[in-house]
């Protein structure tokens, strides 16, 4: 029986893929890089097409991840021709990770042209942050033009959101009151403030640079340094390499993004990696008390991504530091975009009044 939804979650140089059942089980999850000298169509060709050919039978529906929806796209969407030239036009918003889903967009079509495919948005959950919380304080011309914090990584703060309310539920308490902070902490990190299920405060910003610090990208930092560089005579490129490649854990250990190295290293003195932890942990403690403050208090901080999952030290600390918000429960919820988007696709598909555009 065809009940499998596809889903693609292609990102700049990686590709991950599952086959996930109406129970919310996969049967098939598999995962790759992509080199830089590997074409994508390629890939998708010589290694997806072949994992998914004893299944093909099965599939239904394919989801794809689509890092940007801009201000148009705020709930999981059927692609149509008309969409699919609107997700064209908002490659400017997100270059590095737009240009692949749409890659994987024409690529499953190939494969299945029969099949439905829907887009899930990493920006739709933040879709209902107030004003003040997406609004930057800068000229209105600019507002108009769309220059406002959309938030990212949203696909897994709804999964954790919601598997937090059913938590909460199970424990006879009413999630329409829960008062959660997702804490999305990995390669790329980022907080949600939960209010009833309703995001209403994130730290990504108009791009996945604002914020926390990261494995190599920069996080907040002072417009005016931006500015400086610029008089200095750094190009958009250079910048751009540097903010989100070379800086974040990288930048300050001068040793590596990865979270274990910088750990090990620490723990044999290594100067660098002592201070990318404690800008690290300042940063994510200054963060959460600013999601703390938009929620009025907490009730759960959920972890979640490789770090927010795995890191028993930060787990300790994290407990040491915020005893101060008074009675609430940490819990570590292991992300599943994958998943996330596969109840998406057949929650949006099974509504008849299930429009093109979200």
């Amino acid at each position: 029986m065809a009940d499998l939804c596809l889903v693609i979650n292609l990102g700049s140089s990686s590709l991950k893929a599952a086959l996930v059942d109406s129970t919310g089980t996969a049967p098939w999850h598999s995962s790759r890089s992509i080199a830089a000298d590997e074409s994508l169509d390629e890939v998708l060709e010589s290694w997806l097409a072949p994992e998914l050919e004893p299944h093909r039978q099965e599939v239904s529906l394919i989801g794809h991840r689509v890092v940007h929806g801009g201000e148009r796209f705020t709930a999981p969407t059927r692609i149509t021709p008309e969409v699919e030239a609107t997700l064209e036009e908002l490659i400017p918003l997100a270059p590095l990770h737009n240009p692949p889903a749409l890659k994987g967009l024409a690529w499953s079509r190939r494969w299945a042209p029969q099949l439905p495919q829907w887009a899930c948005f990493d920006t739709a959950f933040h879709s209902s942050l107030p004003a003040a919380a997406y609004s930057y304080a800068i000229p209105q011309d600019f507002r108009c033009r769309g220059f406002r914090r959309f938030g990212f990584h949203g696909i897994n703060h709804q999964h954790v959101a919601e598997t937090a309310a059913e938590q909460w539920r199970s424990q006879g308490r009413d999630p329409s009151r829960l008062r959660l902070i997702s804490a999305h902490l990995g390669a790329g990190a980022s907080l949600a403030a939960v209010k009833g299920g309703r995001c209403i405060d994130t730290t990504m910003g108009y791009t996945p640079l604002e914020g926390l610090v990261m494995a190599t990208r920069s996080g907040s930092i002072d417009p005016g340094l931006l500015l400086e560089l610029m008089r200095e005579g750094y190009s958009e490129d250079q910048m751009a390499r540097i903010l989100q490649k070379e800086s974040g854990l990288k930048g300050l250990s001068g040793l590596s993004g990865d979270m274990r190295d910088i750990r090990e290293a620490a723990a044999h003195g290594h100067n660098g990696a002592i201070r990318a932890l404690e800008v690290f942990r300042h940063r994510l403690l200054q963060l959460l008390g600013s999601m703390a403050a938009s929620l009025g208090g907490v009730d759960v901080l959920a972890l979640t991504g490789g770090i927010g999952e795995h890191d028993r030290q930060l787990h300790e600390e994290l407990s040491e530091s915020l005893r101060w918000w008074g009675a609430f429960t940490t819990v570590v919820i292991p992300a599943d975009e994958e998943g996330m988007i596969a109840r998406l696709c057949r929650r949006h598909s099974e509504t008849p009044a299930s429009a093109a555009v979200g």
